[in-house]
C-alpha cells in the first residue's frame, strides 16, 4: 500500500499552473466552483460540449469561423460531429510566433547542431509551401516523409498541412517492404527523404533503399532528398529526385504562407498501426482534433508554457513525434534528437547533456529508456545539473514502480513525473499527467479531462480498484476519422467498439486506483489467463526486471498440452547481462521473486535465456509474434520489427516440448 506520494506540488506551483487558470475561467464563466481536478474532471465528461468550448477559447485557437455548436451527434460513438461549423488551419496554428527566438535545437547525435528561429522556421515553411504547390499538391493529397526526427521533418509537416493536404511518416530505419506498407496503401504524390542518418556514430545510408521504394511507389512525382550526412549525391537512380535546397531555390522569396481555412475534421494525418499480425491499418487523424486535444494535454496536463523546452525521444514513426510536433501551438521550442540515445561525454549521457545545454523543461521517453539507464547504473542527480527540469514523461510501455524510484533517487527529486498512455489510435492519451496532482508510485497520475474513460470486467460493468478493459464510453475528439480504404467503416467499427457496443475499448488491462490514477499491466489480447486466471504481462515484468541479472523479458501464454487449446502456461524469456548464463540458481531466485511479489499463479512454468527480445521500431517488445513463433504459427509481417532476426531465438525451442 502506498501511504505516501513520491512528490507533491507546492501551493506556488499549483498556484501557477495552467490547469488552475482554466478552472478558474470555467468557474467565471459557469457560475460553478471546481475546487480540484477530480472536480474539473468530472465537469469535463458530463458537459463535453462546454469543455472543448473552453478550452478552445482558453486556448485561444485561430479560427476564422468558430460559430455553431460544439458538438452534433454527441450520442453516437463512432458518428459524433465536433465543431462542424469551425473552419481552421493546423500549420497556422502552430506557427503564431514570429520572432528570433528558438523554434527548434536539433542535435544529429554528437555530429550535428542546428537551430531555427521562428522567424526562419515561418519563411521555411513558406518556401517548402509554394514548392509543394508549384508541384500541384492540393488538400487530400498525400505528403510522405521517410524522414530522421530533424527539423525539415516539421517543416515538411507544416507546408502540408498548410496546403490541406495530408502527411505521413515514417522511420528511416524502416526496409524497403515495411516502407512499401505504409505508403503504398496511400499512393503519396510527393516523397521526401533523407540521404541518411547517424546512429552510434555511425552513417546509415538511406538513399539506396529510397531508389527502391521509389520505383514500387508510382504516384510518386517528386522525391525530396534532404542534405543531412553527405556532401555529394549522386541522384541518378532515384526516380524524380531534387534536393531540398534546389527545391526551395525557386521560391526564395517567398515569405508569406497562405492559410487555407479548412473544417475542423479535414483529414491532417496519416499513422499506421504497429503491424505486426499484418499489413499495417491506416488511421487517419483530423486536424481540429489533433490541434485541441495536443493543446490541452500540453498546456492544461504539461504546463507547457511559452518559452518552455520541450523534448521527447521518438522517431518520426511514433505517434510522439507528432504529439512533440504541436507543443510549437503553445509556444515550446522543440528540442529534436536523432540518433542512438546511449552516446555522450559520460558513455550513455547524451540526453542529459542536452537537457543540461538548452535547459530543458520536460524530458519525455519510453519506460524501456529510464530502465535501461538505470540498469547501467547511471546517475544524472549526480552528474548532471538539470536545473530548469519541471516534468519527466514517460510512455511506450507501463512504468515499473522501480523505475519510479530510480528517477526521483538517481535522476531529481523535484519533478513532476508523469508516465502517459494512449497511443496511434487516437494521436493522444486516455490517462496522463497533472502538473496539480500528487505522483503516487507505480501509477498514471490522472485520466485526461474529456475523456469518459472507466475500466470494464468482462461483464461490461465499469469497477474501481480492480483489474479490467481501458474503455473509453463517450466520444472525443481524436478518434479517428476513419481507416484508409475502409469505406464502409468495417475495419473501424471492429478495431474498437466489437467487444463493448457503442464503448471504445482500447486493448488495454488496467485498474483504476483509489487515488483515482491508474495502473496499466498490458496489452489486453496479451493478457496470460493460466486455470482461467487474467494475468497481465506487467505484473510479472516488474518482478524480474528489477533483478540486476536480468536486462528485459519477454512472457507469453503457451498452449498447454501442444496443438490443443484451452489451458496455457506461462513462458518467461529473459535476456542476461553479457557473459551470464541462465542456471538452476537463478532461476529460483526469478520463480522466488515472483511469487513472493505476487501469486504463485504468476510463476512460470518454464524460464527460458534468450540473447535478443524482439520489438518494434518504437520499442515495444511484441507479445504476439513471439507467441505465434513458439506456437509454429507465420509472423504476417516482420518489417514491422526493429530485430526481426530475434524471433529465431524462440522458434522451435526444445523446452517448450515438454
Amino acid at each position: 500500500m502506498n501511504d505516501q506520494p513520491l512528490w507533491r506540488p507546492s501551493a506556488t506551483q499549483i498556484a501557477g499552473a495552467n490547469l488552475t487558470a482554466f478552472m478558474r475561467e470555467v468557474n467565471a464563466h459557469e457560475g460553478i466552483d471546481l475546487s480540484d481536478y477530480s472536480a474539473l474532471y468530472q465537469w469535463s465528461i458530463d458537459h463535453p460540449d462546454r469543455f472543448w468550448t473552453e478550452l478552445w477559447n482558453f486556448c485561444g485557437v485561430i479560427s476564422p469561423a468558430h460559430g455553431g455548436p460544439a458538438l452534433v451527434d454527441g450520442d453516437k460513438m463512432p458518428g459524433a460531429r465536433w465543431f462542424p461549423q469551425a473552419r481552421l488551419n493546423f500549420a497556422e496554428n502552430l506557427l503564431r510566433r514570429r520572432d528570433g527566438t528558438d523554434a527548434m535545437v536539433f542535435w544529429g547525435e554528437d555530429k550535428v547542431r542546428r537551430r531555427l528561429s521562428h522567424d526562419e522556421l515561418y519563411r521555411a515553411v513558406a518556401q517548402f509551401a509554394a514548392a509543394l504547390r508549384s508541384w500541384g499538391v492540393e488538400p487530400g493529397d498525400r505528403v510522405a516523409a521517410f524522414m530522421p526526427n530533424m527539423p525539415e521533418t516539421i517543416i515538411a509537416m507544416l507546408a502540408t498541412a498548410s496546403l490541406g493536404a495530408i502527411f505521413s511518416s515514417s522511420s528511416p530505419d524502416f526496409g524497403v517492404q515495411g516502407v512499401l506498407d505504409r505508403f503504398g496503401q496511400i499512393e503519396p504524390k510527393v516523397l521526401i527523404t533523407a540521404d541518411g542518418y547517424y546512429y552510434k556514430g555511425k552513417i546509415i545510408d538511406c538513399l539506396a533503399r529510397v531508389g527502391e521504394i521509389v520505383n514500387q511507389l508510382p504516384s510518386v512525382q517528386l522525391t525530396v532528398i534532404v542534405p543531412y550526412v553527405y556532401a555529394r549525391h549522386d541522384l541518378g537512380k532515384i526516380r524524380a529526385a531534387q534536393l531540398y535546397p534546389d527545391v526551395v531555390a525557386a521560391h526564395a522569396r517567398v515569405t508569406e504562407i497562405r492559410f487555407d481555412p479548412l473544417p475542423f475534421d479535414h483529414p491532417l494525418y496519416i499513422l499506421y498501426s504497429s503491424g505486426t499480425t499484418g499489413v499495417p491499418k491506416c488511421i487517419v487523424h483530423g486536424a481540429g482534433g489533433t490541434l485541441l486535444q495536443h493543446l490541452k494535454e500540453h498546456r492544461l496536463h504539461s504546463d507547457i508554457k511559452p518559452g518552455d523546452k520541450l523534448f521527447y525521444f521518438t522517431t518520426c514513426g511514433w505517434m510522439m513525434w507528432h504529439w512533440l510536433a504541436s507543443g510549437l501551438a503553445s509556444g515550446a521550442t522543440l528540442l529534436l534528437y536523432d540518433g542512438s540515445p546511449f552516446i555522450g561525454r559520460g558513455g550513455s549521457t547524451i540526453l542529459f547533456d542536452f537537457a543540461d545545454a538548452e535547459g530543458m523543461t520536460h524530458f519525455g521517453t519510453s519506460a524501456k529508456y529510464i530502465d535501461a539507464v538505470a540498469k547501467e547504473g547511471l546517475e544524472p542527480i549526480a552528474t548532471h545539473r538539470l536545473d530548469s527540469l519541471r516534468m519527466i514523461l514517460s510512455t511506450g510501455s507501463p512504468l515499473a514502480p522501480e523505475s519510479f524510484d530510480f528517477v526521483y533517487q538517481k535522476i531529481k527529486r523535484e519533478v513532476c513525473l508523469s508516465s502517459i498512455s494512449g497511443g496511434t489510435d487516437i494521436v493522444s492519451c486516455f490517462v496522463l499527467g497533472s502538473p496539480i496532482r500528487p505522483v503516487w508510485r507505480g501509477e498514471i497520475q490522472c485520466r485526461g479531462l474529456g475523456m469518459a474513460v472507466e475500466v470494464f470486467n468482462e461483464e461490461g460493468r465499469p469497477v474501481t480498484e480492480e483489474k479490467g478493459d481501458l474503455v473509453c464510453t463517450k466520444p472525443f475528439p481524436t478518434m479517428p476519422i476513419r481507416f484508409w480504404n475502409d469505406p464502409d467503416g468495417g475495419k473501424y467499427r471492429a478495431a474498437y467498439f466489437e467487444k463493448f457496443p457503442d464503448v471504445w475499448c482500447h486493448g488495454d488491462y488496467v485498474e483504476l486506483t483509489r487515488h483515482d490514477g491508474v495502473i496499466i499491466y498490458g496489452r489486453s489480447d496479451a493478457v496470460l489467463n493460466p486455470g482461467g486466471v487474467r494475468i497481465g504481462t506487467a505484473e510479472i515484468y516488474r518482478q524480474v526486471e528489477k533483478l540486476p541479472e536480468v536486462m528485459e523479458s519477454l512472457v507469453i501464454g503457451q498452449n498447454w498440452p501442444p496443438g490443443q487449446i484451452g489451458d496455457v502456461r506461462i513462458v518467461l524469456f529473459v535476456r542476461l547481462r553479457d557473459g551470464m548464463v541462465l542456471g538452476e540458481t537463478l532461476i529460483a531466485k526469478i520463480k522466488q521473486t515472483i511469487r513472493v511479489n505476487t501469486t504463485p499463479r504468476h510463476v512460470p512454468t518454464k524460464i527460458l535465456q534468450v540473447p535478443d527480445i524482439p520489438r518494434t521500431k518504437s520499442g515495444k517488445i511484441v507479445e504476439l509474434a513471439v507467441r505465434k513463433v513458439v506456437h509454429g504459427e507465420p509472423v504476417k509481417n516482420i518489417e514491422a520489427l526493429a530485430n526481426p532476426e530475434a524471433l529465431a531465438h524462440f522458434r522451435d525451442r526444445q523446452e517448450l516440448m515438454t
